[in-house]
C-alpha cells in the first residue's frame, strides 16, 4: 500500500476504534471494532505482519499482568474490602462533607496505587455514592474525586495503570526504583488536586450535614489485605531477581480466586470474566492499530515537536505534549505513540510522558477509558455529570497537578538519579 493511502487508512481505523470505545453503542465491548480494525490494518498492508507480531509480543506480558490485577481487585471486592472501605469513610467523616472528601482522597489514592485505577472506578465509586447518600451530603465533590484520582493517583507503581505497565517496560527501571522516582510526583499531584477540590467545592464541603444514622461496621478482610501485601512484596522480589512481576500478580490473583472457588463464592467462569478478556483483546488490537499510525507518519511528525533532553523545561514540554495528545486520542494510544520516541532519552523522559498521560485525561471525558467508565457508573446512580463543571474543574486541576508533578519528578531525578 502506498504511504498516503496507508496513513489515511490507519488514521480512519484509529478514529473508528476510539469512537466506538467512547460511545460503546448498545453496551457492546470495545473489542467489537478494535479487533476487526487491527485485522483490516494487517490485511490492507497498513502495518506489516512482522510489526503486528512485534507489537503483540511487546504488549503480551503487559496484558497478562493487567488480567491478573483485574482478577485480584475483583476478589478483593468479594472478600468485602470495599464494603469495609465505605464503613471506614463514614466513620472518619463523622457527618462532615470536608472530612469525607479527605477520606475519599486517602482511600482512592491507596486503592488506585495498589489495585489499579479500575478498582477505584468500578468498585470504590459505587461505595462513595452510597456513603454520601447515607450521610445526606452532596455526592458531586466525592464522586469527582474518585474519577480524578483514578487517573492522577495512578502514578506511583507500575501496577497502578496500564499506561504505567507500558512505561515500566520501556524505562528499564526496577520496580523499587520506579516507585522511588514517582513517589514525590505522586504526592505532589494528589496534594495539588486536593487543594483545588477544597476551593472549587467550598460551598458543598462547608454545608452542614444531617446527623448520620448508625452505620454497619463490617469486619476487616484480613485475608485479602495480607494477600495484597504479599503480592506487593512479590513485585519487589521478582523485579530484583529479574523475573516478570506478572508472576507475583498471578500468584496473588490465584490465591484469592481459589479461596472464592473453594467457598463457592465464584465459579471458573466468574474468574474468566473478572479478567475482562474482551478488554484485553481491545488493548492488543488497539496497540496494533496505533503501531500502524506510527509507522505511517505520526512518529515523524511528533519528533519535530517533542522536546529533547531531561532538563526541567524538556520534562515539562514532554508532559504537556503527552497531556494534549491524551485528550485528543485517549491516553492509551498516546502512551503507545510516545514511548518509542522517548525511551532512548532515558527514564526521565519516559516518566514525563507518564505524568502527561495520567494527569492530563482529567481535562476531558475522552481523555481516558477510566473516566468514560466512571461517567457510566455515575449515570447508573442517577447522578448527572455536567460537562461544563467537569471541564472547569479539569482546567484548574490539570495545570496545577501536572506542573507540581513535573517539578517533583525533576527533583527526584536529581536525588535518585535516572
Amino acid at each position: 500500500m502506498n504511504t498516503p493511502l496507508a496513513e489515511s487508512l490507519s488514521v480512519v481505523l484509529l478514529v473508528a476504534v476510539l469512537t466506538w470505545a467512547v460511545l460503546r453503542p448498545f453496551g457492546r465491548p470495545e473489542a467489537v471494532v478494535a479487533v476487526p480494525a487491527a485485522g483490516a490494518a494487517i490485511a490492507a498492508g497498513a502495518i506489516s505482519l512482522d510489526h503486528a507480531r512485534q507489537e503483540a509480543e511487546r504488549l503480551g506480558p503487559v496484558v497478562g499482568f493487567l488480567a491478573a490485577v483485574l482478577v485480584l481487585a475483583h476478589f478483593c471486592d468479594i472478600e468485602g474490602l470495599f464494603t469495609a472501605c465505605g464503613a471506614w469513610m463514614a466513620r472518619r467523616a463523622a457527618g462532615s462533607p470536608g472530612r469525607l472528601l479527605a477520606a475519599v482522597f486517602v482511600l482512592a489514592s491507596a486503592i488506585t496505587a495498589v489495585l489499579s485505577l479500575d478498582a477505584t472506578v468500578v468498585l470504590l465509586t459505587p461505595v462513595v455514592f452510597a456513603t454520601a447518600t447515607r450521610m445526606g451530603v452532596a455526592a458531586t465533590p466525592h464522586s469527582y474525586a474518585s474519577a480524578h484520582l483514578s487517573n492522577t493517583a495512578s502514578l506511583l507503581l507500575p501496577v497502578s495503570n496500564l499506561t504505567n505497565l507500558l512505561a515500566f517496560a520501556a524505562s528499564g527501571l526496577s520496580f523499587t526504583r520506579f516507585a522511588a522516582l514517582m513517589a514525590l510526583p505522586w504526592l505532589a499531584a494528589i496534594g495539588a488536586e486536593y487543594l483545588v477540590f477544597r476551593r472549587f467545592f467550598d460551598r458543598e464541603l462547608t454545608r452542614a450535614a444531617p446527623s448520620p444514622g448508625p452505620a454497619d461496621a463490617p469486619g476487616l478482610p484480613v485475608f485479602a489485605l495480607v494477600t495484597v501485601a504479599c503480592t506487593l512484596a512479590g513485585f519487589v522480589v521478582t523485579s530484583a531477581l529479574g523475573v516478570e512481576p506478572a508472576w507475583a500478580a498471578l500468584a496473588g490473583a490465584l490465591v484469592l480466586a481459589c479461596r472464592a472457588l473453594v467457598r463457592r463464592q465464584a465459579t471458573p467462569l466468574t474468574v474468566v470474566r473478572a479478567a475482562s478478556p474482551a478488554f484485553l483483546a481491545f488493548v492488543l488490537a488497539l496497540g496494533i492499530v496505533v503501531r500502524a499510525v506510527v509507522d505511517n507518519g505520526l512518529a515523524g511528525a511528533l519528533r519535530h515537536v517533542l522536546p529533547s533532553g531531561t532538563g526541567l523545561a524538556a520534562l515539562l514540554g514532554i508532559a504537556v505534549l503527552a497531556a494534549v495528545l491524551a485528550n485528543l486520542i485517549n491516553n492509551l494510544p498516546a502512551v503507545l505513540v510516545l514511548l518509542p520516541l522517548t525511551a532512548a532519552a532515558g527514564p526521565g523522559a519516559v516518566l514525563a510522558v507518564l505524568l502527561g498521560v495520567n494527569i492530563g485525561p482529567n481535562l476531558t471525558y475522552a481523555g481516558s477509558l477510566a473516566t468514560l467508565l466512571w461517567r457510566r457508573i455515575a449515570h447508573r446512580h442517577e447522578h448527572e455529570v455536567g460537562l461544563g463543571e467537569f471541564t472547569r474543574l479539569g482546567l484548574l486541576t490539570v495545570p496545577a497537578a501536572l506542573g507540581s508533578a513535573v517539578l517533583a519528578l525533576w527533583a527526584s531525578l536529581q536525588v535518585v538519579g535516572g
